[in-house]
């Protein structure tokens, strides 16, 4: 991640939660006052952001604190692993312990759910990727949780790549149309995706010529059919109410990318906690 970005958003979350001090913290203990804390695992899970976050929000707070251990991003922890330990200044580790939590519960969720969407399709040559259902404001931090669990980013923002979608079609009223205006714009080095739920789509999208076609919420029949026309002409990407119980069928009709929006919107948050060393 880019720290440039990462920080000032970093700094906007304790901004929040901090506004204008912690009154509890600062009544109890004085400046001088040091302690010892890690963060453990409460289950079993895949780890992201414990040096790449929450050693951040701490250090933003305050430069002395000290991180060691941190545990790698992807990697594959059990019940009762230290995942990062710091020592510091008491006010800091309390000032920053929910901010810290926070975020990295919610990232190793999405890491750990990525990871089981990956391993449920191991051994076929697919793509496990995200989309932009991101939470506002985490969208940088939840797109590299992906990564960590193994799987793949889609366009970061609008800006990225043309994605043309069911209501960009509606209102322009036809794939072909929709593609020729978007030539007539966008530079030759950006690939055209266009989202198709029919085998009639599909067969416009070739005759168009377009570079990656979106089979959206297709049953696996018509999925594989669509796959036997597309022939390696475009990149298949499937999409639309994708689960665990699901996605093994849907790799195995051929597709090249399978985009899941529940990675981001719809993974259960880890339970990690901040146990105090004496």
């Amino acid at each position: 991640m880019d720290t440039f970005l990462l920080d000032n958003a970093l700094r906007g979350f304790l901004a929040e939660d901090l506004e204008h001090g912690d009154i509890t913290t600062e009544a109890i203990f004085t400046p001088q006052d040091r302690a010892q804390a890690c963060f453990i695992a409460r289950h079993p899970m895949t780890v992201v952001g414990m040096e790449t976050v929450a050693a951040r929000v701490f250090s933003l707070l305050d430069p002395q604190v000290v991180c060691t251990g941190a545990m790698a991003d992807g990697r594959q922890v059990a019940a009762g692993d230290e995942l990062l330990c710091f020592s510091g200044a008491t006010r800091t580790l309390l000032r920053g312990e929910r901010v810290a939590l926070n975020l990295v519960q919610r990232l190793c969720g999405i890491a750990t759910l990525t990871a089981a969407f990956v391993e449920a399709v191991q051994g076929l040559k697919v793509k496990i990727v995200d989309t932009r259902k991101t939470t506002p404001g985490l969208r940088l931090l939840e797109k590299f949780a992906v990564r960590a669990g193994g799987g793949h980013n889609h366009r970061y923002s609008l800006s990225d790549g043309v994605l043309i979608k069911d209501n960009h079609i509606a209102a322009c009223g036809s794939i072909t149309e929709a593609v020729c205006r978007v030539r007539l714009r966008v530079p030759h080095t950006i690939n055209v995706e266009v989202e198709t739920d029919t085998l009639v789509q599909v067969e416009e999208c070739l005759a168009c010529g377009v570079g990656v076609i979106m089979l959206d919420n297709m049953d696996l029949a018509t999925m594989r059919r669509a796959v036997e026309l597309i022939d390696g002409r475009a990149l298949v990407e499937a999409s639309g109410g994708v689960n665990l119980q699901t996605v093994r069928g849907i790799a195995e009709t051929g597709v090249d990318i399978i985009s899941v929006g529940a990675l981001t919107h719809s993974a259960k948050a880890c339970d990690i906690g901040m146990d105090w060393r004496s």
